[in-house]
């Protein structure tokens, strides 16, 4: 008796999803939220990705209403402060204001002598486009984004209280959808693609 398993059944409408899924900008959302059930099944699927000896290098911080605002008025102040251009910040700002829930995936490397760094940021960011699918196969609008707010050391420290190792490693955007975007041009597969048969 062989103990190999079964091949994997193939499983079309999971394909479909993935070969037509498309993220909902912040303007395209309305004020609705999942609930805490709702988001928790879809933080565990989020985290059901690669990770090289199982270190869970990211963590997540959940934004309601509430904190969004806060954060919106952080971007104004902070955004000012770096010199950023004033349409730069009112988009960002607006961003932050327009969402009804933002999860924000932290990058949490940890010391490994056989984990570079790269590959547990490679995770966080797995994690990412995870939680994003989930959200939109959930029914929400989502979309996943980081500009100079996941990096700049005083809004992570005021705005998020990381620790001095973590940055953001993408906002996750969720809503209820009010529009439906159109598609973008996809990538040229083939120009992207090369066999190696030998």
């Amino acid at each position: 008796m062989s103990d190999t398993p079964p091949p994997l059944a193939p499983n079309a409408e999971a394909l479909e999803f993935l070969l037509t899924r498309r993220s909902r900008p912040p303007r395209m959302l309305g004020d609705r939220a999942p609930d805490r059930a709702a988001l928790t099944t879809m933080l565990e699927a989020a985290s059901r990705v690669p990770d090289h000896g199982k270190l869970e290098p990211w963590r997540f911080v959940v934004l309601e209403a509430a904190a969004c605002e806060r954060l919106a008025e952080l971007s104004q102040t902070r955004g000012e402060a770096l010199g950023l251009e004033p349409a730069r910040i009112a988009k960002d700002v607006e961003g932050f204001r327009m969402s009804p829930l933002i999860v924000a995936v932290i990058a949490a490397p940890k010391a490994h002598p056989k984990v570079p760094e790269s590959e547990q940021l490679a995770s966080a960011a797995a994690v990412c486009l995870s939680l994003l699918n989930a959200a939109l196969a959930s029914g929400w609008g989502a979309v996943w984004l980081t500009g100079w707010r996941a990096t700049d050391r005083l809004f992570l420290t005021q705005g998020l209280r990381l620790f001095p190792h973590e940055t953001v490693a993408g906002y996750i955007h969720i809503g209820n959808e009010t529009r439906v975007p159109p598609d973008r041009p996809r990538p040229d597969i083939d120009a992207l693609t090369t066999w190696i048969d030998t």
